[in-house]
């Protein structure tokens, strides 16, 4: 347990030092949106790049990793459904428990990852990433279009945002050379090295900048069933389907701990533009972000 906690405690650390910067407006109000900004398109994508194109990867075990996730990611949002047309949410506020119950946080995920199983947990966080974000996109885009009569599907607009998406994008460059064998210049290593070592301390830090706590008087069963979902069913969800899979060890520990994570800062930016209830979605992420310290602490020590 000293060894969980010892590894743990650094990373709720510094989510909590990002939130206290934020208030401080240290160093400037105006830093944060652009170091996050940076962290994304620089720093993220170039420790994925790093790790993946050193990894050894085993193709049969990953596929299954990756179906497992998928799976796990489709039984939640249809779970949720149902529970939406006993309970009738209002349209906006369910496209919020939505996101909160299947979106992840990826700068946490792979802080969490890195800290307990280091690269080779890390190269494996990578690839459930590749594969979550696209899939993730497409269920809340249509989650939108279905309940607020915005966000229509289009395959075109999809692609587009996929293609932009620097992480993915990192995942499968940093795969292409993995697989190509190509060679890469020790300077060219080194260098996405260093950029690397400073992704995962940022991008948690920023995790604390997007804290937001004025509005959680205002949620009430939307935040518990939202928060229950990802938390706690989730997880419990995930773990059953990697079984069934055949997975153990790392793998499913790794896969354990993404249905784990916190729902993703960027729900936000996606309620505001697709007309959701941005008030409960900033909830949502806050009230995740804080409970994640507590179940992570329970399932940890299980894997």
């Amino acid at each position: 347990m000293e060894h969980i906690i010892n590894t743990l405690i650094p990373i709720f650390t510094l989510i909590i030092l990002g939130y206290t910067f934020k208030h401080l407006r240290f160093p400037s109000t105006e830093f944060w949106p652009m170091a996050d900004k940076f962290t994304y398109y620089v720093l993220m994508p170039s420790l994925l790049i790093y790790k993946l194109a050193r990894a050894n990867i085993d193709i049969h075990h990953t596929i299954n990793m990756v179906a497992t996730t998928l799976l796990a990611i489709t039984i939640v949002f249809f779970t949720l459904m149902v529970l939406n047309f006993f309970l009738k949410y209002e349209g906006k506020a369910f496209t919020s428990i939505m996101q909160g119950g299947i979106r992840f946080n990826s700068y946490v995920f792979l802080a969490f990852v890195d800290s307990v199983y280091g690269d080779k947990g890390l190269v494996y966080a990578a690839i459930i990433l590749a594969f979550a974000i696209p899939y993730l996109n497409v269920l809340c885009i249509s989650t939108f279009a279905i309940y607020t009569q915005r966000g229509e599907f289009s395959f075109k607009s999809f692609f587009k945002t996929i293609i932009k998406n620097p992480l993915i994008g990192a995942c499968v460059i940093g795969g292409a050379i993995n697989i190509s064998g190509v060679y890469v210049p020790m300077t060219l290593l080194k260098t996405l090295s260093l950029l690397s070592a400073a992704a995962l301390p940022i991008g948690l830090l920023s995790v604390g900048v997007g804290l937001e706590f004025k509005h959680l008087k205002s949620a009430k069963s939307e935040l518990i069933s939202s928060t229950f979902a990802k938390l706690i069913y989730f997880p419990a969800i995930i773990y059953g389907v990697g079984l069934l899979f055949g997975l153990h060890g790392m793998m499913l520990s790794v896969c354990v701990i993404f249905g784990a994570m916190p729902t993703a800062v960027s729900g936000y930016i996606l309620a505001r533009e697709l007309g959701g209830d941005t008030t409960l979605m900033a909830s949502i992420i806050t009230v995740q972000t804080l409970a994640c310290m507590g179940t992570i602490f329970l399932i940890i020590p299980i894997l």
